[in-house]
């Protein structure tokens, strides 16, 4: 029976023949024989994903294909809702637990004896995942079991295979909004609950990223659950994997209807649960015991999470949650938002800026709880934090200036996750140390009287308690900072103009040009280059403690282009590449605003490389570094190179690189050093000016500032309205 065949993108071709979507057109018009369309539009054309195939292998451009992508195309020769994705989970778990030797000889066996190999890890493994059935393999599923154990050899955590069949799976089915909680945020989360913690639950587990960062903080016993199966079984492998010394559990089903851990009480709580669900069983859930705070109304079902994972608590134990602003201050929440104030449950409230996680436009809020103890102490006060505008935007503005006065870069427009953390932890931990004397920060974090709170809208939204008030700032402190900043203003924009001035180009004629290309790999195997990487998280060993004292360069400082910001306590390895002038720097991940990619100066150099992070260090009598990270970085290279929806992960070895002479590659080099220089200047520019603008409109609205007295005009002279 002939497998059923699929259709790809323009895009997708390029991902999987490793090339940039330039390439695949160039192929359209100038290959008589490349595949007609199978279907989408006339702008938007479809393609048989068996002939693409086809006709890539006879050109061998599949070579360069990502492992991860390669899996994710063979998926998709298999018939929808076939059910092979969750088949293949507790494969992943096996293949993962396996070193890299143990791989290398299971990918040499035939194809019968891989079959029987994989049924019968399935059979062993298949108790450890929620809903899975030992399953038998066919002829046909051959060329998905190969490429799975692939993506696994590839990565070493099996993460990135988890991520393509639990994608599959959701594209198959009518499930949406399913988000992985990024790794920061999630570390963040699982910090806030006072340690020590051993017993977790998450109501609406997902993929497991918030027990996995519970894990990492000590816990021992993960409890998850959620209603999408398949997340519910890539959790359990994906725990199973980042945890194995811990107890796990997860199981399937609505955690609002069919609470499978009835009765279970926990001594801390991490959920991001799904956001304006108006469909959570309002009607039949109106008698539930949970409701200790009042009904939530039909909107509100965010407000039925928070009361479900207080229950779920012991007294006194705290529940650390990611919500949408809303729930902080619509209407219909005000009288359940009382009583939870009221009676102390609500400890903080943190409003994250917009971008920490999906939707990716909305400012989310960690909400900060504690189950009310009997005859426990009485709760004075909620600690409000706004991490989405810090009060020290001068100090950004700073740090970009300093940063284009030594010749690098200047954004700010990454998060800088290590200086949101250190903010939330910093305000939360001193307001539990002593709740009464917290020391308020204006226009950062305020700690709000209960009785303060209970007004007639009970709206927790942190800048409307955080907001600095005119009698914050004495006016000379004011007008002494906000002349300081037009200063760096005027001095900025005078370095703007000089970057403008780079004018050594010209029009390459009535066409682009064109040349030839490599890809990094290539260049890798050639020996122009070398490319490193930081082990996978998930490879724990001890860190070397002589480089406790090493900076750790980011994936946000590359964005960012600021000096190396992270610590070495946050690599759990001891193969972290050490940093030297002139490599090149490629983030991992995609997306975002800021640079891709960065060229190390003396300031980098001795830093560890970061996770996320891909180091080209090239060699200088090849390679130019400017050069090099010029087209590295470029925005359709990037793309080109990229695979993943939610988390787009860049393939280093498929950047591609043109082969030009070395005297020709400086020349491009320089002229990427003036771009990158230009960009920082109006990056440190628009930066000081939005700076200097909210200071003069605060101090003049706020009443510390007063415009200067008008000129006297003569009075003799004509009122023409002239100056």
């Amino acid at each position: 029976m002939p497998q059923p065949s699929a259709q790809v993108t323009a895009a997708e071709i390029s991902r999987i023949a490793g090339v940039t979507r330039a390439t695949v057109s160039n192929w359209r018009r100038r290959h008589d024989d490349f595949p007609a369309p199978s279907g989408g539009t006339e702008s938007s054309p479809l393609y048989d994903l068996v002939d693409v195939r086809a006709w890539l292998g006879t050109r061998g451009h599949t070579a360069t294909a990502d492992p991860a992508e390669e899996l994710r195309t063979t998926l998709r020769l298999h018939p929808r809702g076939s059910g092979l994705t969750g088949r293949l989970l507790p494969l992943v778990l096996a293949a993962a637990r396996c070193t890299p030797e143990e791989r290398t000889d299971v990918a040499g066996l035939s194809d019968p004896s891989l079959i029987v190999r994989a049924e019968g890890a399935s059979a062993d493994l298949v108790d450890l995942v929620p809903e899975a059935e030992a399953v038998r393999f066919a002829g046909e599923d051959i060329g998905v079991l190969r490429a799975l154990l692939h993506c696994v050899q590839d990565d070493g955590t099996g993460e990135a295979a988890l991520a393509v069949l639990a994608d599959r799976e959701l594209e198959d089915s009518s499930t949406g909004g399913t988000y992985r909680t990024p790794a920061p945020l999630s570390d963040l989360l699982a910090r806030l609950v006072p340690a020590p913690y051993a017993r977790v639950l998450d109501p609406a587990c997902g993929s497991g990223s918030l027990l996995a960062a519970a894990a990492r903080q000590g816990a021992t016993e993960l409890y998850g659950q959620d209603s999408v199966v398949v997340q519910a079984q890539r959790s359990a492998v994906s725990l199973l994997l980042a945890a194995p010394d811990s107890d796990i559990t997860v199981r399937t089903g609505d955690s609002l209807r069919s609470d499978a851990f009835g009765g279970v009480a926990v001594d801390a709580v991490l959920c991001n649960p799904p956001y304006g669900d108006r469909d959570w069983g309002h009607d039949e859930l109106a008698y539930d015991a949970r409701w200790a705070y009042g009904v939530p109304p039909r909107a509100e079902s965010e407000l039925a999470w928070v009361q479900h994972v207080l229950a779920h608590l012991v007294p006194g134990g705290h529940a650390v949650m990611l919500l949408p602003p809303a729930t902080a201050s619509r209407a219909s929440g005000r009288r359940v938002r009382m009583d939870l104030v009221r009676s102390g449950a609500v400890r903080a409230v943190i409003a994250l800026p917009p971008g920490a996680a999906a939707p990716l436009h909305v400012g989310l809020q960690i909400w900060v709880l504690q189950r009310p103890e009997p005859a426990g102490p009485e709760r004075k006060s909620v600690l409000f934090v706004d991490t989405a505008e810090p009060a020290g935007a001068g100090d950004r503005v700073a740090t970009a200036s300093a940063a284009t006065a030594t010749g690098t870069r200047g954004t700010r427009s990454a998060l800088d996750w290590d200086a949101l953390t250190a903010a939330a932890l910093g305000q939360w931990s001193a307001f539990t140390e002593a709740p009464d004397g917290f020391t308020d920060e204006p226009g950062t974090a305020r700690a709000v009287p209960v009785v303060d709170l209970l007004d007639d809208q009970v709206d927790l939204t942190p800048a409307r308690h955080v907001r600095a008030s005119r009698t914050d700032i004495a006016p000379a402190d004011l007008a002494r900072e906000t002349d300081e900043v037009r200063r760096r203003l005027v001095a900025g924009a005078a370095s703007l103009g000089k970057a403008a001035r780079y004018t050594d180009w010209s029009s390459a004629g009535p066409s682009p040009r064109e040349w030839r290309t490599a890809t990094a790999a290539d260049l890798a195997r050639g020996g122009a280059l070398a490319l490193l990487r930081t082990a996978p998280e998930g490879r724990e060993s001890a860190v070397d403690t002589s480089a406790a004292s090493r900076a750790v360069l980011t994936g946000t400082d590359i964005a960012r282009g600021t000096a190396p910001s992270g610590a070495p306590g946050s690599l759990r390895t001891d193969s972290a590449p050490v940093i030297a002038t002139g490599d090149v720097l490629v983030r991992a991940l995609a997306g975002g605003n800021g640079a891709m990619a960065r060229v190390t100066d003396e300031a980098d150099a001795g830093a560890l490389l970061g996770p996320q992070v891909h180091l080209f260090r090239p060699d200088p009598a090849r390679l130019d570094p400017w050069f090099l990270a010029g087209f590295l970085g470029s925005a359709e290279n990037i793309a080109a190179a990229s695979t993943g929806s939610t988390t787009v992960h860049v393939s280093p070895g498929r950047l591609r690189v043109p082969l030009l002479p070395l005297e020709e590659q400086r020349r491009y080099g320089e002229a990427f050093r003036r771009v990158h220089r230009l960009r920082a200047e109006a990056a440190r520019a628009t930066e000081l000016a939005d700076e200097t603008a909210r200071l003069l409109a605060g101090g003049l609205t706020g009443g510390g500032l007063i415009p200067s007295p008008m000129p006297t005009r003569d009075s003799t002279a004509p009122d023409d309205g002239s100056a």
